[in-house]
């Protein structure tokens, strides 16, 4: 052996015995014992990130799309090379699915970087194995395609159509409220989730797909397909040929996702009226690139980008209706007036030659056009004020209008399970017109920023027929949930931002128009509090393991809660 082997397939970063011949004379010994001949090892390695797990039910389809993916790296002369990495399955985490999202990430980069692999297919779809993937590709920078799982189809009852998860809390609410009975409710909870993929509406993780694609990271009119049809498998084959092609012509993640990919990403979020959650992940996927996303941005960019797409939670239709009526396509085509159109893809085009291909069909009654939005600005909008030095996020689309200018008295729960302990009670001081506050939810909080923003409607208001009502916390929710929700509100609670100091009774005001939510109350006033105030969260030294590394290093949302030590330089 000498010196100048090509340092591709197995022979990238070999384990160090002081030895290099001796080193890659081991590996392919070993690799011989799994059967591979001396001509397959001789090829380049396309790696293939499994999130597969029995406690993932979104993935359960991963075994045939993953043979599919190999079956394309075989096709374009590469080794296709399976490898196992953390998944996060959404409903089956405690606290919540976002705490292991930074370690899934750094679990990803690694393998990507110890293992020998010339470039990677990340197959991912449970909302926060998409950005933890994309996270860690962005870091490791070795040529990398996204796969995504696709969208479960939707089930019936009583002749209408249920998708998870919107379906789901509309009839949770039915229950809670004794619109329905335990019966039914039952019923319906055997019929909303009823195929292989993620959830059937616009919620995180068709948000984060749509996001992969708009950011050049998976390949054109891949984000929607549903799991169960062959075009999933199709795309599965066309990503690994992609992930094959670009070993001989690298295209790094660096060079996908930069400033423009980035902000044509966040477009397309408004555009889609897509999950808040997607604010954060964006945020901490270009962070390891060192590129920000102020919400002053977001904000600009809101007011002149149109909601185009009608799916539940924002409008009526599922993701089944969004990839026959055009899917992504459609709807860059319709922005591509405000989009930069230079910024490459992994298929070596870029987004301007990708949109001059022909359009297709577009089905307007779910992909609305320029001309003719649905709504004439975008469905976030960041929030600012005494109430939220670094802004909040409120999901327009998906609020009720008539309380976008309020003024309300707010009734406070100083935890999740203060909440969960009162909400119900039928003494609670609590009217339509109040504000609902939780505190201590965020991400340096015990329960770790759960999607637990979507604070339930009390029992006694809920069976008058409140359906919504002002919500304000440090939390997060479900992409697929709806209401008027103030989100991410930062700093947090449990380090003693302003959230901390609010007490029932007090005066907030909301101002959609301003963009502004305020704690109506005198900066004495809050100073005196502030002094009283005491850190609710357990001492570093009471925690271990995983658990020590988060609380000590985890960022607040406006800064995509990553880790402090993840992050990149930044640019210039």
């Amino acid at each position: 052996m000498s010196d100048d082997t090509p340092e591709h397939g197995l022979a990238r970063g070999l384990t160090n015995y002081g030895d290099r011949d001796f080193s890659i004379y081991l590996r392919r010994s070993f690799a011989a014992s799994m059967g591979y001949s001396r001509e397959a090892l001789a090829r380049p390695i396309v790696g293939i990130a499994n999130t597969a797990s029995g406690f993932n039910n979104c993935h359960r389809h991963f075994p045939e799309l993953i043979e599919a993916v190999k079956r394309g790296v075989l096709m374009a002369g590469g080794l296709p090379v399976e490898f196992p990495t953390i998944s996060l399955g959404e409903v089956f985490l405690s606290p919540t699915s976002l705490k292991f999202r930074n370690l899934m990430s750094m679990d990803t980069e690694e393998m990507i970087r110890a293992q020998p692999m010339d470039a990677v297919v990340l197959v991912g779809g449970c909302d926060k194995t998409v950005p933890a993937q994309l996270m860690g590709a962005a870091s490791a920078d070795v040529p990398a395609v996204q796969l995504v799982a696709g969208p479960m189809m939707t089930g019936r009852h009583k002749g209408e159509r249920l998708g998870a998860c919107t379906d789901c809390r509309r009839f949770w609410a039915k229950y809670r409220a004794g619109e329905i009975d335990a019966d039914e409710i039952a019923t319906v909870e055997s019929r909303l989730a009823t195929t292989a993929g993620t959830c059937a509406v616009m919620g995180t993780a068709s948000t984060m797909a749509c996001i992969a694609e708009a950011l050049g990271m998976s390949l054109p009119g891949t984000a929607a397909i549903p799991a169960v049809h062959a075009d999933r498998l199709r795309a599965a084959e066309a990503s690994g040929v992609a992930a094959a092609r670009m070993i001989a012509r690298p295209i790094r993640p660096s060079e996908i996702i930069t400033e423009k990919s980035v902000e044509n990403a966040l477009r397309v979020l408004l555009a889609l009226g897509g999950s808040t959650n997607a604010i954060i992940h964006l945020t901490a996927i270009a962070g390891r690139l060192g590129i920000e996303v102020p919400l002053a941005r977001l904000n600009a960019l809101s007011d002149e980008t149109p909601v185009l797409v009608n799916l539940k939670p924002v409008g009526e239709g599922y993701m089944e209706d969004f990839f026959a009526a055009g899917g992504m396509g459609a709807v860059l085509r319709e922005l591509r007036p405000l989009l930069h159109l230079d910024t490459m893809t992994v298929t070596g085009e870029t987004l301007g030659e990708r949109l001059a291909h022909d359009a297709g069909y577009v089905d307007r009654r779910v992909i609305a056009s320029a001309a003719e939005p649905l709504e004439p600005q975008g469905g976030l909008v960041a929030l600012f004020g005494n109430l939220a030095p670094r802004g909040a996020i409120l999901k327009r689309s998906a609020a009720d209008a008539r309380l976008f200018e309020h003024e309300g008295r707010a009734v406070v729960f100083s935890s999740l399970a203060d909440l969960a302990a009162r909400v119900d009670d039928p003494e609670l001081d609590i009217t339509p017109d109040d504000i609902m506050v939780l505190q201590n939810a965020g991400p340096e909080s015990p329960s770790g920023m759960p999607e637990a923003g979507y604070l339930p409607i009390p029992k006694k208001l809920a069976a008058r027929g409140v359906k919504d009502m002002i919500r304000i916390s440090d939390a997060r929710m479900s992409g697929t949930a709806f209401g008027t929700i103030v989100l991410h509100v930062t700093p947090e609670a449990a380090v003693g931002g302003p959230l901390a100091l609010v007490r029932t009774g007090d005066r907030i005001r909301l101002s959609v128009k301003e963009k502004r939510i305020e704690l109506l109350l005198s900066e004495e006033e809050l100073s005196r509090r502030r002094a009283e105030w005491r850190r609710p969260t357990p001492p570093l030294e009471t925690r271990r393991g995983y658990d020590w590394l988060y609380a000590a290093h985890v960022l607040q949302a406006d800064e995509g809660c990553d880790f402090a030590f993840l992050k990149g330089r930044g640019k210039g």
